[in-house]
């Protein structure tokens, strides 16, 4: 992960070079194995270069191709570097040493503006194109680099993150409303619908999938990617599919496994994770050693869960690990580290508030620990769910009834309930509600407490927050207003905003930490192949996620590749965890509440109900609780807000 950084006057104004070295001067807080800045008369641009793949040691960036009149900067890996080759006809004894921003730029020449459709991988670039007076930039299709701008009348300005352009003296350093109202008005984890909005009024941010293209004083930003469910994959057999799934997933893996340094990853109990490590240990042979990071909960932690989850996932994962051989394994139980102390070096990193506390401590934690073991890439399965590891099984078998097609549903059934228990028959009236939601509209079971909103009314109002969110189909409780997965699926990859806040959190981690995350689950390639694949092949036999399952035997032991009945459950300890500084988090609290500067942005009587139930002590057992969570956020956003003040 690099840092990129560059100025663009929009009029004949000359570059002031003490503006684009202030901005290189803010990133010198990150690690750097080289620092390098280009200009010319009209543009400047910076890269402070960590170096992670083979072909990254020593690359000299910004790079200023002579013979073509191109200089880019780069914060890139390329994977489909072999594709790009053929297709760009490089002679075969310079591939070696092509670096992935070269390759960018000969894709830009050949391509131009449509460029990026071409490249497979994770990257930010701007180029100056500059026979052509233009400047020109596009980030990943996910999300996973990040690229934030400021634009006035006379000059534009990009960099990685945001503190440096906050050290230029042509921003005014206000808050955006409107991102703060769609942060407080959303329940998931996701920050914002709109992704060119910052906490910033004057910065924005490049969203995923995009371009921008810059002439003169004329700014155009384009979507040039947008996944769909393509028309379904027509194979002959399962063990088609299954060697069509292999191909791509290793494809994807070994893409990932470019590293001069160590190889690490995220090591869960489940499919996700277990499958990226046992393809990449496949891949690496026993010539090199994979390092694993596990997280465990607190020695003393009691288990309150439900006997169907699992906070400490060591059996599942050790077996995996025994499994594959050739891991060192590492078990991370964070001692001392908790949600609450970490919050303000979090939001450092973050450069905003955040939702995700359950497991910040940890995240972090385990980039900290790869960095100590000499691991250049750090790999995860984190969008597995929706990819490699889809296939829901009752709402598969819900639209199995809505079709009638009896004969396979009973069949599935009768395998699900061997799989994970109870008569086959006793999911039928779950079913049935699936199938056919009028019946809840009709018949409505017992009212389940809805979690309250936490903005502001009049705030909310004020920024018109729900008509935004009513357009990207989130309704007023915060969710999506649709219940049916099939159709949040297609929205989560459809729209770009699921994505960002999770792979803006990698993305500074990776930066923070010289650690470059990598997640074969999203490779572009491994996610459009499972958009093709036919549901039959996802839910099959009663086995739920039944692709990757038959797709791993021989990869992963029996206990971990079928389990149906157990599901690990992380950060169940957080509030175990926080129990020595409740009353710290309760005097914040209390003065949180009192603060006319942020209660004009909280729901003042939610904040106090769920303060009321803080100040009954500290209680494991309410991890889930939403009065537990709302304190926290809204601790979060107080903490931030008093910085930006």
């Amino acid at each position: 992960m690099s840092a990129i950084a560059g100025i663009y006057h929009l009029n004949d104004e000359p570059i002031n070079l003490e503006h684009g070295n202030r901005m290189m001067k803010e990133l010198e807080k990150y690690p750097a194995d080289d620092i390098q800045t280009w200009h010319s008369d009209k543009v400047f641009l910076g890269c402070h270069a960590q170096w992670i793949t083979p072909e990254s040691v020593g690359e000299k960036l910004p790079y200023y191709d002579h013979l073509r009149k191109l200089a880019i900067t780069a914060d890139a890996i390329i994977d489909n570097r072999d594709e790009l080759f053929e297709r760009l006809q490089v002679d075969k004894r310079k591939r070696k040493d092509i670096t992935d921003s070269e390759l960018i730029l000969l894709s830009y020449h050949k391509w131009g503006e449509e460029s990026p459709k071409y490249l497979v991988g994770d990257f930010a670039f701007m180029i100056w194109d500059e026979r052509k007076r233009k400047l020109f930039g596009a980030r990943d299709f996910s999300g996973v680099r990040t690229l934030y701008f400021l634009r006035n009348r006379q000059k534009f300005a990009f960099c990685t993150v945001i503190h440096p352009l906050c050290s230029l003296p042509f921003i005014e350093k206000v808050m955006n409303e409107q991102w703060l109202a769609q942060f407080l008005a959303i329940s998931g984890p996701v920050g914002e619908v709109d992704t060119s909005l910052t906490p910033y009024k004057e910065i924005e941010q490049l969203p995923p999938s995009h371009c921008i293209t810059i002439v003169g004083d004329k700014i155009n930003i384009k979507r040039y990617c947008k996944l769909t469910l393509s028309e379904p994959l027509k194979l002959k057999s399962n063990g088609e599919y299954i060697e069509a799934f292999q191909e791509v997933f290793q494809k994807a893996v070994k893409s990932c496994l470019r590293t001069y340094l160590g190889v690490g990853s995220q090591l869960s109990g489940g499919l996700d994770s277990g499958s990226v490590v046992s393809f990449a240990k496949k891949i690496l042979g026993r010539e090199k050693l994979i390092h694993t990071f596990s997280y465990i909960p607190a020695k003393d932690f009691i288990d309150y869960t439900h006997k169907y989850l699992m906070p400490d996932e060591r059996p599942l994962i050790q077996s995996t690990v025994n499994y594959v051989g050739g891991i060192k394994d590492h078990y991370l139980d964070f001692e001392g580290k908790n949600s609450y102390s970490d919050i303000d070096d979090f939001i450092d990193i973050l450069e905003m508030p955040y939702k995700f506390f359950h497991n910040s401590f940890w995240r972090k934690g385990m980039y900290e620990k790869a960095q100590e073991e000499g691991i250049g890439v750090l790999l995860i399965g984190g969008r597995g769910n929706l990819s490699i590891s889809w296939g829901p099984a009752l709402e598969y078998y819900a639209s199995l009834l809505k079709k009638m097609k009896w004969i396979r549903l009973i069949h599935e059934l009768n395998q699900y309930s061997k799989k994970t228990g109870g008569p086959r028959l006793r999911r039928l009236p779950e079913l049935t509600r699936i199938a056919f939601p009028i019946i809840d509209r009709v018949f409505p079971e017992e009212t389940i407490n809805t979690e309250p909103q936490i903005i502001n009314k009049v705030f909310a109002l004020r920024t018109n927050v729900y008509k935004i969110l009513k357009d990207y189909g989130i309704d007023q409780t915060g969710w999506f207003s649709t219940k049916n997965v099939y159709e949040q699926r297609v929205r989560h990859f459809g729209d770009v905003f699921h994505w960002n806040s999770t792979n803006t959190l990698s993305a500074k981690l990776s930066l923070r930490y010289a650690v470059q995350e990598r997640d074969p689950t999203n490779d572009l390639r491994v996610v459009r192949f499972c958009l093709s694949v036919p549901e039959e092949q996802f839910v099959q036999n009663g086995l739920d996620r039944a692709l990757v399952r038959n797709s791993t035997e021989n990869y992963l032991p029996d206990n971990v590749r079928l389990n149906q009945s157990i599901r690990g459950v992380q950060g169940a300890d957080w509030v175990h965890r926080m129990v020595p500084y409740w009353d710290n988090f309760k005097d914040e609290l209390r003065q949180l509440s009192t603060d006319n500067r942020i209660i004009e942005y909280l729901n003042s009587e939610v904040i106090k109900t769920a303060i009321l139930k803080v100040e009954e002590g500290a209680r494991p057992e309410f991890a889930t609780d939403y009065n537990y969570r709302i304190s926290m956020h809204s601790l979060i956003l107080y903490r931030y807000l008093n910085q930006f003040a």
